[in-house]
């Protein structure tokens, strides 16, 4: 089973911050069936309280996300984006990033986000590769690129 759906993956997103962001991706969670209609407010209080904001090199991602019990059904939705937002660093308390990537979590299993944020982050540490993701104009083919990673 694949945590990737083809509707899920946009690219050159352009948003002013992270909460137009959240939002956004919420939405198209929630148009997808994937979530319950209480998920953006969820992810976006989780936020508040544990930034996810990850230094990763040259490319910063974020991987917003919130308990399962706001989840129908297990799936990632990715963005790249236009230009960069800032997230929070979630290491360095009131450290700001620059994030290009997100990729905001919905996973309807407690224990699933562990291994789900495991494979994301052997992705997030190959800094070429997430260039390469980053710079992509085709969703189809990051869709293809995730599928074959996760």
């Amino acid at each position: 089973m694949t945590l990737i759906d083809a509707n899920l993956v946009f690219t050159d997103v352009d948003v002013e911050d992270k909460v137009a962001l959240i939002d956004f991706l919420a939405d198209k969670l929630y148009e997808n069936g994937n979530v319950k209609i209480t998920f953006q407010e969820a992810v976006e209080k989780r936020e508040q309280k544990y930034p996810t904001g990850l230094p990763t090199g040259a490319i910063q991602v974020a991987i917003p996300h919130t308990d399962a019990k706001y989840v129908n059904k297990s799936v990632i939705a990715f963005a790249n984006l236009k230009h960069p937002i800032e997230f929070q660093n979630m290491a360095i308390n009131g450290e700001t990033l620059k994030v290009s990537v997100v990729v905001m979590l919905a996973i309807a299993e407690p224990h699933g986000q562990v291994k789900t944020l495991e494979k994301l982050m052997s992705i997030f540490q190959d800094e070429k590769l997430l260039v390469s993701l980053s710079s992509e104009k085709d969703s189809k083919k990051i869709y293809q690129k995730l599928v074959k990673l996760l």
